[in-house]
C-alpha cells in the first residue's frame, strides 16, 4: 500500500502523513448523473484523496467523461472491468486498485457535501475509530426530499444486525482492519458493512448537524422493492451472519421496525 506524503485540508490543517482516503465509484451507463457524483468528490476540502471509477463496461458516454476528469485532475484513477459483473465485483476491483488507509465508497448517483471526509477523518483520528459513518438525505428522482436518515451517534455490531445503520455512500474505514471483498447475494454492502462493525468493535457517526451525502432514490429500484429486500434480509441472517431461527426472527422484527421509520412510517 502506498502513502500520501500529507493529509491536508482546504484550510491548510495537516493530518498525520500516513492517511489518504480511496474513494471507490462503481460506474455503469451513468452519463445522467456521473459528473455531479464526480464532482461531489473532487471538490472535498479534504484534498489528500484518489478516486477510483471502475467501469463496468458501460455503453453510454461514461467513458467520455472519466477520461476527461483523469486527463485534468491526477487523483482521478480508472479501472475498466473485462466484462459487465455487476456493482459487487465493480467496487472489489477498485478496492484492489486503492492505494489509501481509509477508503470510502460513493455510486455515480449519489453525491457528497464538501466537507464530508475532512469532517470524519477527524473525528476518527481524535476517536480512535476505525469505522465512520454520517447520516444522509434520500432524494427523488424529481428532486424533492423524502427523508432524511439520522443513524445512532455509535453503533456495534449487534446494533447492526436490528438495522444496517451505515449507508453505504457514506461509510469510511481505516485499511487497519483489512479489506474484504463484497459479496453478491442481496444486501452486499449491508454484509460488507456487518463484517466492518465486527472487526472494528463499534463505528461512530460524524458529529454534524443535518445530512453529508444524499442518496438518489430510482423509481422501480432494487432498494424500493421491500419484499425482495426482506428476502434477503432473511438470507443475511441466517446464511451470513449464520443465526439461529428464534435470533433472526427477533432481529427481522427490528429490521422491519426500522425501515419503516426509516421512511417516515412509523415512529423511531
Amino acid at each position: 500500500m502506498t502513502t500520501a506524503t500529507s493529509l491536508q485540508s482546504a484550510d491548510g490543517a495537516d493530518h498525520p502523513a500516513e492517511l489518504l482516503v480511496s474513494v471507490i465509484m462503481p460506474v455503469f451507463n451513468a452519463e445522467p448523473t456521473l459528473r455531479k457524483s464526480v464532482e461531489s468528490v473532487l471538490r472535498q476540502t479534504l484534498t489528500n484523496l484518489e478516486l477510483v471509477l471502475v467501469d463496468d463496461c458501460s455503453r453510454d458516454g461514461s467513458d467520455r467523461i472519466m477520461r476527461e476528469y483523469a486527463d485534468k485532475d491526477r487523483r482521478v484513477k480508472i479501472v475498466s472491468q473485462p466484462a459487465n459483473a455487476g456493482v459487487a465485483e465493480a467496487r472489489n476491483a477498485g478496492l484492489r486498485a486503492a492505494s489509501g488507509s481509509h477508503v470510502a465508497f460513493l455510486d455515480s448517483d449519489d453525491w457528497w457535501d464538501p466537507r464530508k471526509l475532512e469532517l470524519q477523518l477527524a473525528q476518527m483520528q481524535e476517536s480512535g475509530a476505525l469505522v465512520s459513518y454520517a447520516g444522509y438525505q434520500r432524494v427523488a428522482e424529481d428532486g424533492h426530499l423524502l427523508s432524511c436518515v439520522e443513524p445512532p451517534a455509535e453503533i456495534a455490531y449487534g446494533d447492526m444486525l436490528k438495522s444496517n445503520h451505515i449507508g453505504n455512500l457514506t461509510g469510511v474505514y481505516d485499511r487497519r482492519l483489512g479489506d474484504v471483498p463484497f459479496v453478491r447475494m442481496g444486501h452486499e454492502d449491508y454484509v460488507f458493512w456487518l463484517d466492518r462493525v465486527r472487526r472494528a468493535g463499534h463505528a461512530v457517526r460524524v458529529r454534524h448537524e443535518g445530512p453529508l451525502a444524499y442518496y438518489l432514490v430510482r423509481n422501480g429500484s432494487v432498494s424500493s422493492n421491500k419484499l425482495r429486500a426482506a428476502r434477503w434480509q432473511w438470507r443475511v441472517y441466517r446464511e451470513s451472519e449464520h443465526l439461529t431461527l428464534w435470533q433472526a426472527a427477533w432481529y427481522m422484527f427490528h429490521y422491519v421496525r426500522h425501515a419503516l421509520s426509516k421512511r417516515g412510517l412509523a415512529a423511531v
